[in-house]
């Protein structure tokens, strides 16, 4: 499958993740671990339907002084976060990606 896409993959825990990637294939949002598949699933269609809206993006500042965003559900809980970013405007240039294609990405299902 071409990108841009959502991969869902399991880790060595047995957690189901997501990973959301630009046209070009670079990773821009990651999700936290799923106990369900059903669950993950969820969780991408939750970014398709936040990822469009700029108010559900936050940007942050680690501690490394990178920076990198949440995307956030209408409860303000984290549904994917980003890669880190050596400044605002390239993180902002994330945000701007994941709003091109979210909607339009498909899933990739790796678990098999």
């Amino acid at each position: 499958m071409n990108h841009p896409k959502f991969q869902i993959y399991t880790s060595e825990n047995g957690e189901y993740y997501f990973r959301l990637t630009a046209r070009n294939g670079q990773n821009i949002l990651s999700s936290q671990g799923y106990a369900s598949k059903a669950g993950c699933q969820n969780g991408i269609e939750s970014v398709k339907n936040n990822g469009t809206n700029a108010d559900r993006f936050e940007v942050k500042e680690a501690t490394n002084g990178k920076f990198f965003f949440n995307l956030l559900a209408a409860n303000k809980q984290v549904i994917g976060k980003s890669q880190m970013y050596a400044t605002p405007e390239t993180c902002q240039g994330g945000i701007e990606a994941v709003q091109r294609v979210a909607a339009e990405a498909g899933v990739e299902d790796t678990t098999g």
